[in-house]
Parts: C-alpha cells; structure tokens; sequence
C-alpha cells in the first residue's frame, strides 16, 4: 500500500491475533514495532472481576504499548449481538460499564471508546430503541469527556439488523445526542471496509463528515483481510484523510491471510517517527 503521508497505526488485538492469549496480544504488537494497541471489549461480561481487569491493565503496561482505544460492552458478539446500549432488557448493563470501561481506558491512555449501537429488537418501537441509546450515549459521552477522551459510534456491515449503515447514519446520531442531550464528546468511527461493504461513498463521507471524525479504521473488501488482499484504495483514502487535517491514530482492525499479519507495511513505518 503506497502512503504520501505519515500514519500513526494501532493493532487492533482482538481481530488480527485470534490464536494468541488475551493477555499475550499487546505484547505481540510490540514485539512487532508497534506502539499502541486498541480492543473490542475483551472480557465476557459487563463488569468483570478486578481481578481480571488488573491482568489486563497489566499486560498492556507490561508490553510498553498505549492503549488508545477500548469499545465498551457489547453483549455476546459471535452470537451476533452489537451493542446492548439501546436494548430497553440490558441497558443496565451497559450503564453499569461505563465506568469500568472508562477506568480502564484512563490507566492507559485510552482517547476513544466505541460504543456498539445495537440491533433493531423485533416487538420493540425503534424510536423507543432510539430513544434510549441517545441517553444512554450521553452518559459514556459525560464520563469519557471527563477523562479527555470520546466516545466513538461507529457503522458496521454484516448484520441486517444494525441500523447504521454509513457514515451519516452515525452523524445524525452524534447530532440527536447533542442537540437533545447536550453532550458534544461523541464523534464518528470512520471503518473504511464497513462503509465500503455497506455501499457508502468513502471519500464523500471522508469530505463530508472530516470535522466529526474521531478514530480511522481499515481493512480490505472483499474478504476483510489486511490492505492488498482485495480491492479498496486505502492508501488514497488515508491521504485523503490526513488532508483533511485528521491526526489520530488509524486501526489496523482486519482478519489475517498471512503468517505474518503485517508483512504488507514495513517495520520502519509501523511507529511514529
């Protein structure tokens, strides 16, 4: 993948390292050259034990990487579930880990937390859905600003019954949370492979939506492997997004095809300089 402009990277550790151990992962993007990490929520329940957190805070400390970024809880996601957050039956369990998200993230330098939004339930109003998400947004967004951090909402492909599908989707949702909430610390997930697979135009959301992005992500489509095994433009894409002033760092969130999951970009670029 060819770049004009400097990228600083994160692994994301829970897709690009399935058969390493949980608390093994940040070492291993270390020991690769990289210098953050970032996770989808890596335990199995909302509020985990401290004793489990610790393990975990441990290990990203012990590797000397930054975790930038950590998604909150999102209920059993290979059963298909994304996000419980605007669930009326498991609110509370996402309410009750806020905190403990946010805790994590402020120990190790955590700057975004994703919030899943969570699929259309059958027999429930989605206005009543939408509704409850936006005050439930509103509390992550209130406890992430307190930590000068964001709360990220992000479209996602492959499940029929997520309601946001492009960029504007979750735009909207960041204004409705404003503008009825109050609450400013919320910003736009732009996963290029998500928006590319959901038929949005990346580089019309790129332009459109740019004062609103808080984190970059990427993967190839078809397949959602690593840059080069499909047919995206992602190195335009990322220069076409640094023009636009964005600096933060970019998720390297895909599914290896190689022993080697980043044989594609070269050591020396894999760390800020």
């Amino acid at each position: 993948m060819d770049l004009t402009t400097p990228v600083s990277w994160t692994v994301n550790c829970s897709i690009v390292f399935p058969d390493v151990p949980l608390l093994d992962r940040p070492r291993a993007a270390a020991d690769a050259g990289f210098d953050a990490v970032e996770f989808w929520w890596p335990f199995p329940t909302a509020v985990p034990a401290d004793r489990d957190v610790d393990a975990f805070v441990t290990a990203v400390r012990d590797a000397g990487v930054t975790l930038s970024g950590l998604n909150f809880f999102a209920g059993d996601m290979p059963a298909g579930e994304r996000g419980v957050l605007s669930d009326p039956k498991r609110s509370t369990e996402f309410v009750d880990n806020v905190d403990v998200t946010v805790g994590i993230g402020a120990q190790l330098g955590a700057t975004g937390f994703t919030a899943l939004y969570g699929n259309r339930i059958e027999g429930i109003d989605p206005a009543e859905q939408d509704a409850l998400a936006v005050e439930n947004l509103a509390i992550a967004g209130r406890a992430a600003a307190a930590e000068n951090a964001v709360v990220l909402v992000e479209p996602v492909s492959g499940t029929p019954t997520y309601p946001l599908l492009t960029a504007a989707d979750a735009v909207a949702v960041l204004d409705r949370v404003r503008d009825e909430a109050g609450v400013d610390a919320l910003r736009l997930l732009l996963d290029v492979y998500h928006l590319a697979v959901n038929g949005d135009d990346v580089e019309t959301a790129i332009d459109t939506h740019a004062d609103r992005i808080g984190h970059v992500q990427i993967a190839d489509a078809p397949g959602r492997g690593e840059p080069g095994t499909g047919d995206l433009p992602i190195g335009p894409w990322l220069d076409r997004i640094h023009a636009t002033g964005y600096r933060g760092r970019v998720g390297l969130e895909y599914k290896p095809t190689a022993a080697d999951p980043f044989a594609w970009l070269r050591t020396s670029e894999r760390t800020p300089a």
